[in-house]
Order: C-alpha cells, then sequence, then structure tokens
C-alpha cells in the first residue's frame, strides 16, 4: 500500500458518494481541494523538504562553529 501524506484522505468511492459534504468538512477557504495523482504529491512534499534543508543550511554557512576533535567521538 502506498504511503499516504496528509492529515485527511477519502477513497474515490466516498468522493463520488459524499463529494459535497467532504468538501463542506474542508475549511472555508479557496480552493477546496486539489487531485493530484499520488507519486506527484510525494515528489512535492520531498522537494519540498529538500527547500526546507537548503534554507537551514543556508542559514548555518557562517557559523557559529564548534570545534570538535575527531578523537574525542
Amino acid at each position: 500500500m502506498d504511503t499516504v501524506l496528509s492529515h485527511h484522505s477519502v477513497s474515490v468511492t466516498d468522493l463520488k458518494r459524499n463529494y459535497a459534504s467532504i468538501l463542506a468538512q474542508a475549511d472555508d477557504n479557496r480552493p477546496e481541494a486539489y487531485l493530484v495523482p499520488a507519486p506527484y504529491f510525494e515528489r512535492l512534499m520531498q522537494h519540498l523538504e529538500d527547500l526546507e534543508d537548503a534554507k537551514l543550511a543556508r542559514e548555518r554557512a557562517n557559523g557559529p562553529f564548534v570545534e570538535v576533535n575527531p578523537q574525542d567521538l
């Protein structure tokens, strides 16, 4: 089974049967929903994580640094 990276999910069958009520449960913000293939969503989430990691690396690039003796590890 594929990993679901969401706080809420519904089956296609439930969505077809209860479309209006399912969307009513979502926030009142527009748009109400995006339907994307799971592999695309997983790549999108990985890309966002990579961007966050890159930002953190840039923020830490100029220190402060801690001197460590490898033999102490």
